[in-house]
């Protein structure tokens, strides 16, 4: 069995998911992928968070991917497959739906499992360092439409096909060029840099956020749930932060918002 754990870990506005398992340049064992989903909520229900980061433990990789060494245990019977997949989808659809910005900062490699919750992340920023792949083609196995789907819409078909059918290793300045990260920093700015991004964010209008973020899924999304992010946005429009907002503009002066 992996001996890779989840870290929860908490800075003020800031919550941060740590993918421990360094022995494995922290790949993602199953135990793993079951504690991603109440960590997000966890922090979904806490108030004092405004800002989601995963990471992975040191700067050596954000995650390897799914850790292969539990597959002849966890993924050998059809049972056993569709359970873990299930386990893995529930971890991403965490991710991609809970209301709050969630960073993806990333150093090292990026691979397989790896690279698919970063895509499920909102935003990603990488060191010079970073490598990214997705090897299913030399393993055999076979990528789901949804996760598929989120490499499309981040880097768009053409470039998505390349990533799936070489299973080839890109470094960080490709990674940038087809749009798989946001921004590239040199490996020792990048926590520094990272930290100032979520802080600026932490300062926003959450309601705000969460409308953008569930206006933006519904739209790349296949099937997106256009009422919901609606609803959303009217929420904004009703809220003390926009009369906060509209004040704070006035009398210049930074906005404090309360996400009510």
């Amino acid at each position: 069995m992996s001996k890779g754990k989840l870290r929860v870990e908490r800075d003020g506005p800031v919550g941060r998911l740590v993918l421990d398992n360094p022995e494995r340049r922290n790949a993602i064992g199953a135990q793993m992928w079951l504690g991603i989903p109440p960590a997000i909520d966890e922090f979904n229900n806490d108030a004092a968070v405004r800002v989601i980061v995963i990471r992975g433990e040191g700067t050596q990789a954000f995650a390897a991917g799914a850790d292969i060494s539990e597959f002849e245990k966890n993924r050998s019977s059809g049972d056993q497959v569709k359970a873990y997949e299930e386990a893995t989808s529930a971890a991403h659809h965490a991710i991609e739906s809970v209301p709050k910005p969630v960073v993806a900062l990333i150093h090292g490699f990026c691979v397989g499992g790896g690279l698919a919750v970063a895509l499920s992340c909102d935003l990603r920023y990488a060191d010079v360092s970073s490598r990214f792949a997705i090897p299913a083609a030399r393993l055999g196995l076979g990528y789901g439409a949804h996760g598929t789907g989120r490499l499309v819409a981040t880097v768009g078909h053409a470039h998505a096909r390349e990533i799936m059918f070489s299973a080839r290793r890109y470094d960080a300045g490709e990674a940038l060029a087809m749009g798989l990260v946001n921004r590239v920093l040199p490996d020792a700015e990048l926590d520094a840099y990272v930290q100032k991004v979520v802080m600026e964010l932490a300062a926003n209008a959450p309601l705000t956020m969460a409308a953008s973020k569930a206006v933006i899924n519904a739209v790349v999304e296949p099937k997106g749930d256009f009422a919901d992010a609606e609803a959303a946005v009217a929420r904004c429009m009703k809220s003390e932060d926009y009369i906060e907002g509209r004040r704070a503009f006035m009398e210049k002066r930074a906005p404090a918002f309360k996400g009510k």
